[in-house]
């Protein structure tokens, strides 16, 4: 195996340089673009890739009386792959909205829940071959219900479940959601103390 231990900076040499771009398609979220790039070996080559303005995930933590802690999912059906998914609530941001309001925006439409604590992880970026798309993932608790606010035609069962019976899911194939995998397993470290959190306290409206 590699030793890659002593590289400490970019990989200059791997950037390849835009030299012309040719929009394919604009939707009502999504564009696609076809760009002419210059490789590190100066040969040309096409690139095509959907330009996405982003999106946040929240793991939003109910804290029982017994210590137990239990995660807010979704069921969702998700038309391009004709399923009903297990996810961890999620939405694409606004124009103009900062990654932290998109978070308390999604919970509270997607689950009716609003939280006293947030604590940012990290960013995740699921298609990297072919979107810009990045997804922000925030942790939620101090969680209290109220009503949901969904948007007009979107659907969705919210629900409860423990550590084990994610993981088991996440095991046995039932959860392929990539960002909702990354979030089993961020969750899985915060809870056994591998990594920390920087939770901040903040008022409900």
């Amino acid at each position: 195996m590699t030793d890659l231990s002593h590289e400490r900076v970019p990989y200059t040499g791997l950037i390849e340089e835009k030299v012309d771009s040719q929009e394919l398609f604009k939707g009502h979220f999504l564009q696609a673009f076809r760009d002419t790039v210059r490789l590190p070996s100066s040969a040309l080559a096409k690139r095509e890739y959907v330009v996405h303005p982003g999106a946040v995930m929240v793991i939003p933590l109910l804290e029982g009386d017994d210590g137990q802690v239990q995660m807010v999912l979704e069921r969702q059906f998700r038309y391009p792959i004709g399923q009903v998914m297990i996810e961890f609530p999620a939405g694409k941001l606004d124009p103009g909205e900062d990654c932290f309001h998109c978070a308390q925006r999604e919970l509270l439409e997607e689950t009716g829940y609003s939280a006293t604590h947030w604590a940012h992880a990290g960013v995740l970026h699921p298609v990297i071959a072919y979107s810009t798309e990045f997804i922000d993932i925030w942790f939620a608790r101090g969680l209290s219900a109220g009503s949901q606010k969904l948007d007009e035609g979107e659907f969705l069962d919210v629900f409860t479940a423990n550590m084990t019976q994610l993981l088991q899911w996440c095991a046995q194939g039932q959860v392929t959601d990539g960002k909702t995998l990354t979030g089993a397993l961020w969750l899985q470290n915060v809870l056994s103390g591998a990594w920390s959190l920087e939770w901040q306290e903040v008022s409900i409206a």
